[in-house]
């Protein structure tokens, strides 16, 4: 939820889920510096400095897929590359869109600021990184979020955005959403851009502990995955407060990766307005811009070797290594690139022997068929079919209640 941040000095409010809401404008310029003041403790916690000694992202393209991005925000301009808007249509025409959850995700993995030196104002963790703006989702107060969520004609819009992102430059694809349920089109659109090598970081949800989740769950009181954050290649990012302990709203479940903050993060907004919110999209974005970073200093570096690197340099790990909650921890930026720098050497072919060649010593010999009877194999394909039916009746009449009929609209920003 996203809250506006007030421009009086005592200043930061909260707004909706992101977590977040608007402040009554942009501060003074005087004040310009107060949203520097409050984004800098949040990056040096997870060694975003120091990690700018090495890079700052630059010669790297950004893919945020959302709700569009204020290419004119002061702390974005010059960075920002719109893409199509696959939403076109849902809402009345002549209605502009507000962008202000995709703007708030920009600035964090790519904000350089405003003014002299780029000294006032949001700076994110990659500040040289490019950013390709992909519209692929509606606030939820825009007029038409009912028409986009119910429209069967909306239904591919994430998908169709990771194809474009991954055939148009894009290094890193930020996905600050997600929804409770996978779908064939997402997870082969995902493929496709780890295919395509391109890295590809996704919020774990923020429905922790909500009823929705509470009616749900698992056995165990397990909140459901998330998607396109659960599906296999993805960076899975939770949500901690500034100790790197696990929020409440965070979802906990084994498809989480690592963790960044998520609580009481500031982003720039339309209309050089700044927000402060919480959720665990803010903290899928410090993890692109980690990424970014990655992709900067080794180009092209395997989306698994970014995440591997992501992952040996956190910090704040659970006893155990591995938490639902937290992954394996932390992020940290600087940790992560000196990773990346023993990782980057690593072949990722040519490890098998050459086609002529093979592993077994001593003559080849023929494969034995065995053959087996015609009427055996029927007569156990028609009770294994028979058991089948047997069990699936028996679920249906265990189970009882229909699926829910809202379930395919319950696509977020977290």
């Amino acid at each position: 939820m996203l809250r506006r941040l007030a421009a009086a000095p005592a200043a930061v409010a909260l707004v909706g889920a992101l977590v977040g809401a608007p402040v009554a404008g942009p501060a003074p310029a005087a004040r310009a510096d107060q949203v520097r003041d409050a984004v800098m403790p949040v990056l040096e916690s997870l060694n975003v400095p120091r990690a700018w000694e090495m890079t700052q992202g630059g010669g790297v393209t950004v893919a945020v897929l959302d709700t569009g991005v204020d290419a004119e925000q002061p702390d974005l301009a010059g960075s920002v590359t719109s893409g199509p808007d696959y939403t076109r249509g849902a809402g009345p025409p002549g209605v502009a869109p507000k962008r202000l959850h995709g703007t708030n995700m920009a600035s964090i993995i790519a904000g350089h600021g405003h003014g002299p030196g780029g000294a006032l104002g949001m700076i994110g963790v990659a500040p040289a990184a490019r950013l390709l703006s992909v519209r692929v989702i509606l606030e939820r107060d825009e007029p038409g979020f009912a028409e986009f969520t119910g429209g069967a004609r909306f239904a591919g819009t994430i998908a169709q955005g990771i194809r474009y992102a991954a055939d148009h430059g894009a290094d890193v694809v930020n996905l600050s959403l997600g929804r409770s349920y996978p779908t064939p089109r997402e997870r082969e659109a995902v493929a496709y851009a780890i295919r395509r090598n391109v890295v590809v970081v996704a919020a774990a949800g923020n429905a922790a502990g909500s009823e929705a989740v509470e009616r749900g769950a698992g056995r165990g009181g397990h909140p459901r995955y998330s998607y396109p954050a659960s599906f296999p290649g993805v960076i899975s990012v939770a949500a901690v407060d500034a100790e790197g302990r696990h929020v409440a709203f965070s979802n906990r479940n084994s498809g989480v990766v690592v963790s960044a903050p998520g609580v009481q993060i500031i982003g720039a907004g339309p209309d050089g307005r700044y927000w402060i919110g919480d959720g665990t999209s803010p903290a899928t974005a410090f993890v692109s811009g980690v990424a970014a970073l990655i992709r900067s200093r080794h180009p092209g570096l395997a989306p698994a070797l970014v995440a591997q690197a992501i992952v040996t340099g956190t910090r704040d790990r659970p006893a155990r290594g591995y938490d639902r909650g937290v992954g394996f921890g932390r992020v940290d930026a600087a940790a992560a690139l000196a990773a990346s720098d023993a990782l980057a050497g690593a072949r990722m072919g040519g490890a098998g022997l050459p086609g002529d060649r093979r592993f077994a010593a001593g003559p080849v010999r023929p494969v034995q068929v065995v053959h087996r009877s015609g009427r055996r194999v029927f007569t156990y394909a028609l009770a294994c079919a028979l058991a089948l039916v047997g069990l699936a009746g028996a679920a249906v009449f265990l189970r009882g209640a229909p699926r829910d009929p809202g379930e395919s609209a319950d696509v977020v920003r977290t």
